[in-house]
């Protein structure tokens, strides 16, 4: 049986909270083309997304790839591949989704790919610091939720009552390893750490303090910051469960929760209009590309 000890969980053994085993699972590979426009750029970003999470929340857009009950088991080999495949078809960048739970095993093949784009490490944050730290010099660029600032609801939503602290901490990390931003001559993000909120329903207090706390800790020009108004209704929300999610963000709630943004001082960054809570926009997870 494998020990793991790579995240927060510290499960000790694998598969463990993240329901994956020690070898890679892949959920989907391919351009995407909805990421921050400085991520996906014209071309599309070249995402491969991992089967398995530590934090599985409640409303997880993606829930097939978080429960992993969809994925695909691949070498080294052949994740070695898909990235120069991606690369290939034109992707600005290699986008690493939810792939904190096999930090260990990429850290090394980063290393020895060398892979002619940025590396984006798209995660979470409910990460060890001590795990990202086998990072430093082989990502460049960061792309971390920070869901909350109250623990009561990620205790609720996520089952991790530990998250901001922890959170925050990693974020620290990823920004002491990249610094601050840097666009390249096509105005794609070369290196730096972009933060994403999803505000949720019934949950403005807690975008407002995620959006306090960043403008206390970030100055102007050292990270994004990313508002997001996409949730919509997926995983186990339903009448039975959390009904209070059962909903998209209203305009009222999203109207206080920008005004706070604008108002900030955060100067860098991206949100999204009305539209962005739809189907549409979440891929289609059938393993393909892999």
């Amino acid at each position: 049986m494998n020990k793991c000890h790579q995240c927060p969980r510290q499960c000790g053994v694998r598969p463990g909270y993240c329901r994956v085993p020690e070898e890679f699972v892949l959920a989907r590979a391919g351009l995407h083309r909805w990421e921050e426009p400085v991520i996906s750029g014209e071309r599309g970003s070249g995402t491969i997304f991992f089967s398995g999470c530590n934090l599985r929340c409640v409303f997880c857009q993606n829930h097939e790839v978080s429960s992993a009950a969809v994925g695909k088991a691949v070498t080294a080999a052949r994740l070695e591949e898909i990235c120069h495949e991606l690369i290939a078809a034109g992707a600005h960048n290699i986008n690493l989704v939810t792939p904190g739970h096999y930090a260990a095993q990429l850290a090394p093949l980063l290393a020895k790919w060398k892979l002619p784009v940025p590396v984006v490490w798209n995660t979470n944050s409910y990460e060890k610091c001590s795990t990202l730290q086998q990072l430093d010099g082989l990502v460049q660029i960061y792309l971390p939720d920070l869901k909350y600032a109250d623990d009561r609801i990620a205790e609720k939503y996520s089952h991790a009552p530990d998250y901001f602290a922890t959170a925050t901490a990693a974020i620290d990390e990823m920004y002491r390893q990249v610094g601050s931003f840097v666009y390249d001559r096509a105005g794609m993000l070369s290196k730096g750490v972009l933060i994403r909120h999803l505000i949720l329903p019934g949950c403005v207090e807690n975008s407002l303090r995620v959006i306090e706390y960043v403008s206390r800790r970030f100055s102007p020009g050292e990270v994004l910051f990313a508002l997001m108004r996409q949730y919509i209704p997926c995983g186990a929300v339903s009448e039975s469960c959390c009904p209070e999610l059962a909903r998209t963000v209203s305009d009222e709630e999203y109207a206080l929760v920008e005004e706070a943004l604008f108002a900030s001082g955060i100067e860098d960054g991206f949100v999204q209009d009305g539209e962005a809570a739809s189907e549409n926009f979440i891929p289609r997870f059938d393993t393909s590309g892999v």
